[in-house]
């Protein structure tokens, strides 16, 4: 234990700790505010949504600890955003204690696809394509409101997308909190700002006990643990590797189920490896030795263990803003996960047709039975697939070796 410490005070940097820091903000000035609106659908209460951003902070904070000490890598960890979105288009049809069920089965089958090793085996039968699409069909009315808030708030949605164009030509790392703080100031300057909500106070945790629903385990946890997989972890994945780091996925997968898993009868609804800003930590910015950039995966997890504390500060700190500001910010932080979507979705031409299938019929919000339009869109995109291409194996392989063969 002394060497270990010893270690961390020899690798230790501003860097990285800043980093880290940066890292976590991103995380709080974007995907968070998709909670609010998630928490809107199903009007939870302040001590529920309180609760709910204390449970994925500790998740998250205390998995990136863990994890980057572990393998000496910045391993760094988040909530699941598409996940959020899921439960913002579905999560109306089913009560809080059977989506916290759904939350419990989504983490086990997560953990119990890290311990097993299991994850690219199964995942190799739902091709690419199809589960982008879900993921696009999720996401795409957010990025409308950014312009179904124009009329509301005109001055607000006009500066902050301005803003976020520059910002991405110039600084794209902090597009999204330039047009946080863009927003902010306007709404500032039209008095639209509500002070007298913000309360300062440490949350207090709400355990719910979970209750099992076939319809929102197949509605919501199947699909929030299918997207969470390859939407969330895979790219996570990536991300790591690209920077150098050959960590293994079994053990990265398995813990961040079990945290998904211990933190979810406090509302968590999943914790994964994260993509977006994972990328901020594991680069040069971080440290120009790789081996000591792990320092800012402690730091980003610290970090989310102290704004978690304050959940209940931070929910009446968002409920000050203007609900078009919400609207808005959450729109723009996912402009850049729709883009790869559709991009991703479309580029293999023999399963168009499939993911555009998929596409469609998760943005018509249907509901069959009470199983929303997310797990239907992938049926439906896994069946034309069949019908179209025949044995999905080997149409996943083809694609692969394309893959390869463009890349090398």
């Amino acid at each position: 234990m002394y060497s270990r410490l010893r270690q961390l005070r020899t690798d230790f940097s501003i860097s990285a700790f800043i980093v880290g820091l940066i890292a976590t903000m991103v995380s709080y000035a974007g995907p968070l505010l998709i909670v609010f609106q998630a928490a809107e659908v199903v009007n939870l209460s302040h001590e529920l949504v309180s609760s709910w951003i204390w449970a994925i902070s500790f998740g998250t904070g205390l998995s990136a600890i863990v994890l980057s000490i572990r393998f000496k890598a910045p391993i760094i960890t988040a909530w699941s955003t598409p996940g959020l979105v899921l439960l913002v288009a579905s999560w109306s049809a089913y009560s809080f204690s059977d989506a916290i069920g759904a939350f419990v089965i989504s983490g086990l089958a997560i953990t119990l696809l890290g311990f097993s090793g299991l994850f690219s085996k199964i995942m190799a039968y739902v091709p690419q394509a199809i589960t982008t699409a879900m993921l696009a069909g999720i996401l795409l009315s957010f990025g409308v409101q950014v312009f179904v808030s124009i009329p509301d708030f005109p001055a607000l949605a006009i500066a902050m997308l301005i803003s976020y164009l520059c910002a991405k030509r110039w600084t794209p790392r902090y597009a999204v909190v330039i047009a946080l703080l863009v927003g902010t100031a306007v709404a500032l300057g039209f008095d639209r700002m509500h002070f007298d909500t913000i309360q300062v106070e440490l949350v207090i945790p709400i355990f719910t006990m979970p209750t099992f629903s076939l319809d929102a385990i197949i509605g919501l946890g199947v699909p929030l643990f299918i997207v969470t997989m390859a939407s969330q972890n895979a790219p996570g994945m990536s991300v790591l590797k690209a920077d150098g780091y050959d960590t293994p996925a079994s053990p990265l997968i398995a813990t961040t189920g079990l945290a998904s898993l211990l933190t979810a009868p406090f509302g968590s609804h999943g914790i994964n490896l994260a993509a977006i800003t994972a990328a901020i930590c594991t680069g040069k910015e971080a440290h120009p030795d790789p081996g000591k950039r792990y320092i800012a995966g402690i730091s980003s997890g610290l970090f989310y263990l102290l704004f978690g504390m304050f959940g209940a500060t931070i929910v009446s700190v968002f409920s000050a803003f203007p609900k078009e500001l919400t609207a808005v910010i959450a729109g723009l932080a996912l402009f850049a996960s729709l883009s790869s979507s559709l991009t991703s979705a479309m580029s293999e031409p023999s399963q168009r047709e499939s993911a555009l299938i998929t596409f469609l019929v998760t943005i018509s919000g249907i509901s069959i039975g009470g199983i929303g339009a997310a797990f239907w869109g992938l049926v439906a995109g896994v069946l034309t697939n069949l019908i179209l291409n025949g044995d999905v194996r080997r149409i996943v392989k083809r694609s692969k070796k394309q893959d390869i063969d463009v890349s090398g």
